[in-house]
């Protein structure tokens, strides 16, 4: 059965504190990068994710979606909350895929419940983010020892290899 994450932008945004630092300066920087995480958590864990911004507050705006590298990115319609989006997506999607929800807002959660979803609170995404990222990190780690090393020069034949240092060197 296919997962989806759907992630409440603003709430997220303003519950972890590095990204509310950011986005007490620069609100687009931090909503970026909110998606730039989230693009390598989706690229290890294979999941749909999709990410919600409120634009209720944005008059004569008409919502757009659009995909940013390997997710979706939601700007809801004016007189239309991330909220309500995501119950809308839950309430049609919900008994026929895996949902999660990451939120902190209470009423939010108790709501997708009801409609088949799966909640995780703002504080529960940030540490399964860090352990995803832990886990990359030690696969990139690996494979950096198994292949002896990531620059052209490590994996070139040993002849080849010297003969471009000598070269790098002004001998030759």
């Amino acid at each position: 059965m296919k997962e989806y994450l759907l992630v409440d932008g603003y709430n997220i945004i303003f519950a972890w504190p590095e990204l509310k630092k950011q986005a007490d300066e620069n609100l687009e920087a931090a909503r970026y990068r909110l998606a730039d995480i989230l693009c390598n958590y989706q690229g290890y864990k294979k999941i749909g994710v999709i990410l919600i911004f409120d634009g209720h507050k944005s008059k004569g705006n008409e919502g757009s979606l659009f995909r940013y590298h390997n997710i979706d990115i939601v700007y809801t319609k004016e007189a239309q909350t991330a909220d309500n989006f995501i119950e809308l997506v839950t309430q049609e999607m919900g008994r026929k895929v895996n949902i999660r929800v990451a939120t902190s807002d209470g009423l939010e959660q108790v709501i997708i419940l009801g409609k088949g979803a799966a909640r995780m609170s703002a504080r529960e995404l940030k540490i399964e983010i860090e352990k995803t990222e832990k886990l990359i990190h030690q696969e990139l780690e690996k494979h950096h020892h198994s292949n002896g090393g990531n620059s052209i020069m490590d994996n070139l034949p040993g002849d080849v290899a010297a003969m471009l240092e000598r070269l790098r060197q002004g001998e030759m």
